[in-house]
């Protein structure tokens, strides 16, 4: 064999070594798009063209640190959070990571349980506590703020219970309504979750609201609780939307995310937006397959 021949067998041996890297890096191109494209994907589930939805950061990222729950919302380009006690919490810092990232805190809770305002001896310190909450819903530049009726009181009739949380609410009227900020009396269902609580179910939420006549108390219409305690939720919300000041949902039995149980989301999601509802829906459920996969199926719901 000529010495010439050798040189082109050799040289003719190393091409496919040349050109392995390019073809390597041409493969790892692809594979870097997708991921970039699959980032992007995330970051628009939130964004739906109806329902504005707000990430429950009490229920949502077990095992995250709270300020991260937060974030993961924003990253899914889920407009709000909401959450319950504020008590215990660095608000500081949640405000700063909600300003930082772009997402609104929908709601959290000023007054729940116990000490139940169903009991005239705890009107002083619910007045006194709703003076507090509004300081922390202006720190948080938040609008509306939960609270709960009450257990029941061993030898007290429901009507006296109920006459009870009306006082206390037009006790509060005048604060709520100079602060701007809008009390949500939150109706609860006593069937799975929360058996000897006073209220349940919309009609006497709704009677108790009206009854206020204020703009500034209203009710947390938490469509979990109304499925479980009366059912037909399209007609309830119609009978009662004037009295409705925010929405939540989880679907039932399980209280996990849209898709899981009994309710058809996107009709009553429908229903409550041909009614004129344009504020959050609070997503309190316990996300059963993720974070993520579990906020596309609270996307779904919006698609009608």
């Amino acid at each position: 064999m000529t010495p010439s021949l050798d040189r082109r067998r050799f040289l003719g041996s190393l091409a496919p070594l040349a050109v392995a890297p390019s073809l390597a890096r041409g493969a790892a191109a692809p594979r870097a798009q997708d991921a970039a494209a699959a980032a992007d994907d995330e970051g628009s589930i939130g964004k739906t063209p109806h329902t504005r939805f707000a990430i429950n950061a009490e229920m949502w990222g077990g095992g995250m640190p709270f300020l991260r729950r937060i974030e993961e919302s924003a990253r899914l380009g889920f407009p709000a959070v909401e959450f319950w006690p504020y008590e215990g919490k660095d608000l500081a810092a949640i405000r700063e990571t909600c300003v930082k990232h772009s997402i609104a805190i929908a709601q959290f809770t000023a007054w729940g349980f116990s000490p139940g305002m169903n009991d005239p001896a705890h009107h002083d310190a619910f007045e006194k506590k709703i003076r507090e909450a509004v300081q922390v819903a202006k720190q948080l530049h938040c609008d509306k703020m939960t609270v709960v009726g009450g257990n029941d009181r061993k030898g007290i009739s429901q009507e006296e219970m109920h006459e009870q949380i009306e006082k206390a609410l037009k006790r509060v009227k005048p604060i709520v309504e100079d602060a701007g900020v809008m009390l949500i009396l939150e109706p609860m269902n006593i069937r799975v979750d929360h058996k000897g609580h006073c209220l349940y179910g919309s009609v006497d939420a709704v009677r108790i609201c009206r009854a206020v006549a204020s703009p500034m108390v209203k009710i947390n219409w938490d469509l979990y609780h109304m499925q479980i305690s009366e059912g037909d939720l399209c007609g309830r919300l119609r009978d009662g939307f004037d009295q409705v000041g925010y929405l939540q949902l989880a679907d039932h039995p399980g209280r996990n995310e849209p898709g899981t149980g009994e309710i058809h989301f996107p009709r009553v999601l429908k229903q409550a937006y041909e009614l004129g509802y344009r504020g959050f829906v609070g997503t309190e459920c316990h996300p059963s397959s993720g974070f993520v996969a579990s906020a596309r199926a609270v996307a779904a719901a919006d698609r009608w």
